[in-house]
């Protein structure tokens, strides 16, 4: 979970829904961004952090322990 990410957002009073439209991406997209089970593109990173007024760049400095990012890891460390 990018708990960093739900306190942005509840800083500024927003629900999943108002940010996913404000940002153009789908509400699941944006649950499944800040539950930490996918990393965004480039584009979607930077329309959230301009919504929710913080540097883009965050979300590649985050320490994201999703099963995304743990599956990927694995299968770099099979082949």
């Amino acid at each position: 979970m990018r708990d960093w990410l739900k306190k942005d957002r509840e800083k500024v009073r927003m629900t999943h829904e108002q940010v996913a439209d404000k940002a153009s991406i789908s509400r699941s997209y944006y649950t499944n961004i800040e539950n930490g089970t996918k990393t965004p593109s480039v584009k979607a990173a930077k329309s959230i952090a301009l919504v929710l007024g913080f540097p883009w760049e965050k979300f590649f400095n985050d320490k994201c322990y999703s099963k995304e990012h743990f599956e990927s890891s694995k299968q770099k460390n099979i082949g």
